[in-house]
């Protein structure tokens, strides 16, 4: 599949595309994609000026996400691996051809598709605003509305750092990427952004594999905002994951492909991180949890009081808008969550459509992911955990995989001590 992606002046017609992108603007014809017209905005209405690569790299991921959407899986000879033939407008694309490779082999392993990219002149870059603005605080904290990123956020400010948030808006987490900054913060400064990607005859449901090239590159716009590149001193972009769901190892061997993402994956962050550096953009990632499991970081957080008040508030679940907004609990996300309160020993007060996993029908300890963990953990038993994981590790930004070997071991107990607490054998 072929898109050509490009803010409204661009000249599409001098290339052939399956589908037209026009980035941040509204279209004009339905049969025509958009995405990135309330980030300009948010951007405009505050009065900050980005560093044109920062722009193009926001352009992008742009791209990419509204090609996720667009390609329909089922429609690929093994009916999964698609083919995206991406031509984006940039500011500098000779700068973004060197980085091409590193750029594809990411994309590549983030959705396990095949991605090629041709970068052509014609980048958005806006007007300056007079009077600039230059944003204060001495870190970015990405801000999901999940529960990984609260307790982020909440260490973060009890270590006395003067963090900036950063949120992609999705329905159902808006609130909480609203209320969370303030209720731990007063002073923080929190931008919540949507790239409102409209993709005419997607696939649905719409992938979300790509999401989270779009969050690294809110990180960069705001990062450039912030003046750490002309002081060449990064600041901190804080992207706070459990390493267990980081890693994601793939439970089965059916799970391999199609449920196994690889949004925070340090194989997939060192890569773009690369990027960053040669852009000079002036950011850090960082993941202080990488090796801690969901329930470590429980246990652990700075302010339990404050944690056991907003917990359960927290999304996690990887249908929560099928199930009208409300945690499925029995997804992987879910369960893992579940664990984690097990193993943090306070009361789980998030509701669930399908609160008793020990019931034994299929829509409960049948259903598939409750089946992978309850295969996992007893197949790591029987082979160990090094056996099990096979060359899920094998990358060269993992030196020594031991520490990530027994974070996974961990992951999987705490997910067993809560499945045999259900009754799930």
């Amino acid at each position: 599949m072929k898109l050509v992606c490009g803010p409204k002046p661009f000249e599409f017609d001098q290339f052939e595309s399956d589908l037209d992108v026009v980035l941040f603007a509204q279209s004009d014809s339905k049969s025509i994609a958009c995405a990135g017209q309330s980030v300009a905005r948010e951007i405009r209405k505050r009065k900050l000026n980005p560093l044109p690569k920062a722009w193009d790299f926001l352009s992008i991921a742009l791209s990419c996400v509204c090609a996720d959407m667009a390609g329909h899986r089922k429609q690929s000879p093994d009916g999964w691996t698609r083919e995206f033939d991406l031509v984006i407008a940039v500011s500098d694309p000779e700068f973004w051809t060197t980085q091409k490779e590193t750029l594809q082999t990411a994309l590549n392993f983030l959705t396990t598709d095949r991605w090629s990219i041709t970068f052509e002149h014609g980048g958005y870059y806006p007007t300056p605003a007079k009077h600039g603005r230059v944003l204060n605080g001495d870190c970015i904290s990405l801000l999901s509305g999940g529960m990984d990123s609260l307790i982020g956020l909440i260490d973060q400010v009890a270590e006395k750092r003067n963090p900036l948030t950063v949120s992609q808006t999705v329905r159902g987490d808006k609130e909480n990427q609203i209320t969370f900054p303030k209720l731990i913060g007063e002073e923080l400064t929190s931008l919540v952004m949507g790239h409102a990607a409209r993709v005419p005859n997607g696939e649905t449901p719409a992938s979300q594999r790509s999401r989270s090239i779009v969050f690294l590159a809110y990180g960069a716009l705001i990062a450039s905002c912030t003046g750490s590149s002309s002081l060449n001193r990064p600041i901190d972009f804080f992207v706070s994951e459990n390493g267990f769901i980081s890693l994601n190892p793939p439970l089965t061997p059916m799970r391999l492909g199609s449920l196994s993402t690889r949004t925070t994956h340090p194989s997939y962050l060192s890569r773009i991180q690369s990027i960053f550096d040669f852009a000079d953009l002036g950011l850090k990632i960082q993941n202080n949890y990488s090796f801690k499991t969901k329930g470590e970081m429980l246990k652990e957080c700075s302010d339990q009081t404050l944690l056991k008040k907003l917990a359960h508030e927290s999304t996690s679940c990887g249908r929560y808008l099928t199930f009208n907004y409300t945690h499925c609990g029995r997804c992987l996300p879910c369960l893992v969550r579940r664990a984690a309160f097990f193993k943090w020993g306070v009361t789980d007060k998030t509701e669930y459509i399908f609160s008793n996993i020990g019931k034994k029908d299929s829509d409960h300890a049948g259903f598939d992911d409750v089946r992978a963990v309850a295969m996992a953990t007893l197949e790591v038993k029987e082979a160990g955990i090094e056996r099990w994981m096979g060359a899920n590790l094998a990358s060269s930004s993992v030196v020594d995989q031991q520490p990530y070997l027994d974070l996974v071991e961990r992951g999987l107990k705490e997910l067993e001590d809560f499945l045999q607490d259900c009754g799930v054998k």
